[in-house]
């Protein structure tokens, strides 16, 4: 390019602004478009040189708030994050500097009232929003200014970039961590000499001196390490909400400045190595809050960086190694044993065992062979594959995984709303009982209120009961999803420990929606087994029902149907070698035989010939979830569409405790509402378009990983693996995440009904409140991590 790399505009001679990029010097006509192509390389966003189709607008147009961040407004970028969704474009954001629930509760109350804003969602314990919004009334690049202007910084959540971003912050937690402790060190050292239970019998001088030494100690831990404490108070205040770092910062500030007044006057007591401490104390458990908080969130996000960064595709060229992220529906990649697939595809040559344990939690490989479909981020174990793109990265079966789980986190239940809630309020009442405690102590003893208020203060902080319920949901989702369960919806967890009945559709859910021939009998005896099922395979070979797919492996290719004809709800007919033969339901050809299995007959001029009798074989685990079902105390129910005896037989086979069959979506539905009138929480589970209505109205509703795009869409929670222990799996979990709330409010609540009488009535000291609440916090993220072992 001879112009500016950026806008395409002439470059003025004398002035060379230069950038590598690639390892190639690029040039630019001004310092704007330098510094809007040097933020698009540091936020991982290269690529977009290499897609776009037309310059970039010049940077000195654009106004100087948004110049950082006009890159995302482009198409050419936002196609790696963004999606339509119900006309309306719809991407998930990290947030930097979310402390607390409060957090949340100003993000989105700030972004809700913005023009153009349809949905704002928040979830602090990952650290991510879902924002959607009318492009229409506002730009991407506006809605990230609505939030700097609030004092976030929000950007497209990209998990490389994140994982940058998550360093960085690592390295200045331990920065600040470290200043903390070393200066802890060093205060309580001196400190110790001013006790005067020690040593009663210290020169002033000395006493002094060793006051003024502790002060110049702290001044780093008040002034560097303590900053995001003071950032996260004034963001609230300046925005009139309340959050858990205003009480915190209080505390140190008034302890600090009391200790200073204290030294600088020589009376009272100084309590600099309280300060130090607590500020060690509280960053030490931002800092296990942080790694935990990534340790629950990474297993959805790691599933992107299982897809590699680059394709082998096949074109009119030859080989040519492409950015994954680009590849196209019908381009044809290649794929080396040992490799992820890039792609959603289908196998065009080749048969291998893929590794799908990334995806459904089974680490036993499955055979694929010709005509199977393969999914991005899977790994081909044994053979070289030449494969078709299905569809895109952004529409992938691993994408739409991260974007359900980020569904499920941001959505917040019931007990997720109260425990926000309960924070903001806790926090006002904290200071109205905080100030009513010094009052009281003014009258009582004047010279102990400051540090009794001190201790109330920093005792009761809700740091505890803030991370009580939002840890517990997003460490036990993240469980889930490592068993092959992902949750949508986050009433999930909620519900599925009440559920009473559970109720099963047959085809595909309780069997395995696979036809196989099980009998054939010939009445005919001219005619052989072998020449009957060649007949019913020659008839059925232009078929795509499933009862077709039974007699395919039976197909002759001598055997040529001419004049064949579909008979709408009862079978085929067609001619043979001058013979006209029918093949279809009972009621059509043999409506004075009853049969109880699922059968089909042919039949020519001459009468019946053959029946072939069906079976659709169970699946393993049914057996063991409908009799897990009755140890439990869980009712049974079969509900299905279909009207054969075959339901009977599967009813029987498992013991389900009752069987409605023959229903249309409307049946099904009215039978889920008879049931809840009756006072019954029901799961359903099912897999075809005919399930979509009642799984979007059960309690709550499982799609099996095999059903249909509107099924799992319609589903509170998808299958990642055809394995209906799954379903236990995840109501034990849930009924194990119920349990650490309940134990997290108790601990949280019953902490502070404890420690608060004792703190105003002055029988806790400022430091014993500080590691107390310190402990708190700790005790109630630790038990939360405890779901993560199930």
């Amino acid at each position: 390019m001879d112009g500016c790399f950026h806008c395409g505009e002439a470059v003025p001679g004398g002035k060379r602004f230069l950038l590598d990029i690639d390892g190639i010097s690029q040039p630019f006509c001004c310092p704007g478009c330098l510094a809007v192509a040097d933020t698009i390389i540091d936020c991982g966003l290269a690529s977009y040189y290499q897609h776009r189709s037309a310059p970039a607008p010049k940077a000195d147009a654009v106004p100087d708030e948004l110049k950082l961040l006009q890159h995302y407004d482009l198409a050419e970028i936002q196609q790696d994050f963004v999606i339509d969704k119900d006309n309306l474009k719809e991407v998930q954001l990290s947030i930097a500097g979310i402390s607390c629930a409060a957090c949340a509760w100003l993000i989105e109350r700030h972004l809700s009232r913005t023009p153009g804003v349809a949905l704002i969602q928040v979830n602090t314990t990952t650290e991510r929003a879902r924002l959607r919004w009318d492009e229409q009334t506002t730009t991407l690049s506006q809605l990230l200014s609505a939030f700097a202007s609030i004092g976030y910084q929000a950007r497209p959540f990209q998990p490389h970039q994140q994982e940058q971003e998550y360093n960085k912050e690592v390295k200045a937690y331990l920065l600040r961590m470290g200043v903390a402790g070393i200066a802890s060190m060093q205060v309580m050292m001196v400190a110790i000499a001013l006790y005067d239970d020690l040593f009663p019998n210290t020169d002033a001088g000395l006493v002094s001196y060793f006051r003024w030494i502790s002060l110049w100690l702290c001044v780093p831990v008040m002034g560097y390490s303590a900053l995001p404490f003071y950032r996260n108070a004034w963001r609230g205040l300046k925005n009139r909400t309340l959050n858990m770092d205003l009480p915190v910062s209080m505390a140190m500030i008034f302890a600090f400045f009391a200790s200073v007044y204290a030294t600088v006057t020589g009376t009272g007591d100084v309590y600099y190595e309280c300060v130090s401490m607590f500020a060690f104390l509280l960053l030490t458990g931002r800092f296990l809050e942080m790694r935990a908080k990534r340790r629950a969130s990474e297993t959805t996000a790691n599933l992107t960086l299982l897809v590699p960064m680059l394709a082998r595709v096949e074109n009119e060229l030859g080989e040519q190694e492409v950015a994954a992220k680009t590849l196209q529906p019908e381009q044809i990649v290649l794929v080396a044993p040992g490799s992820q697939i890039p792609a959603d595809a289908q196998i065009l040559e080749g048969s291998t065992s893929i590794d799908e344990s990334m995806l459904t939690g089974e680490h036993l490989p499955v055979l694929r062979n010709i005509g199977d479909t393969v999914f991005a981020g899977t790994t081909n174990i044994e053979s070289p594959l030449r494969l078709k793109v299905l569809r895109n990265l952004a529409d992938a079966r691993v994408s739409e995984i991260l974007r359900a789980q980020d569904d499920a986190l941001v959505e917040k239940p019931k007990v997720a709303i109260l425990a926000d809630q309960l924070s903001r309020y806790f926090v006002a009442a904290l200071l109205v009982v905080t100030l009513a405690t010094y009052l009281v102590w003014l009258q009582l003893d004047s010279a102990k209120a400051f540090w009794v208020m001190l201790s109330v203060l920093v005792a009761t902080c809700p740091c505890a009961l803030s991370l009580a319920t939002p840890t517990a949901l997003t460490v036990a989702t993240s469980r889930l999803s490592r068993s092959g369960v992902l949750v949508r919806r986050a009433h999930v967890l909620d519900t599925l420990p009440k559920v009473t009945r559970m109720v099963f559709d047959k085809t595909g859910t309780l069997t395995r929606g696979e036809i196989a021939l099980s009998k054939t009998l010939v009445y005919h005896s001219t005619l052989s087994e072998a020449e009957v099922l060649a007949i019913a395979a020659a008839l059925e070979a232009q078929s795509e029902h499933p009862i077709a797919r039974a007699f395919s492996k039976h197909r002759n290719m001598d055997l040529v149907v001419s004049s064949r004809e579909n008979q709408v709800g009862r079978g085929v007919t067609g001619e043979i070698a001058g013979t006209f033969w029918r093949l279809g339901s009972g009621a059509w050809l043999a409506p004075n035989q009853e049969t109880v299995d699922l059968s089909v007959y042919l039949a020519n001029d001459d009468g019946l010939v053959a029946r072939f009798s069906l079976s659709d074989p169970l699946r393993d685990e049914a057996h063991a979830l409908i009799q897990a079902c009755h140890e439990r105390g869980i009712k049974t129910t079969i509900l299905t569409g279909d009207s054969s005896g075959q339901a009977e037989v599967v009813a029987q086979t498992l013991g389900v405790d009752k069987l409605v069959k023959h229903a249309s979506p409307d049946d099904k539905l009215a039978y889920l509402r008879e049931c809840d009138a009756a006072g019954e929480v029901c799961l359903m589970v099912g897999d075809g378009i005919n399930d979509a209505p009642v799984l979007a109205g059960a309690h709550v509703s499982f799609a099996m990983a095999g059903g249909t795009d509107i099924a799992k869409s319609s589903a509170d929670a998808i299958m990642l693996a055809d394995d209906l222990r799954h379903i236990l799996t995840a109501r034990h979990v849930s009924a194990r995440c119920r349990a650490v709330i309940k134990q997290n409010f108790s601990w949280a609540l019953g902490y502070n009904v404890i420690i608060l009488p004792l703190a105003a009535t002055g029988h806790v000291s400022p430091w014993f409140a500080m590691v107390g609440m310190s402990v708190s916090s700790l005790i109630v993220m630790t038990n939360s991590l405890r779901l993560s072992r199930l």
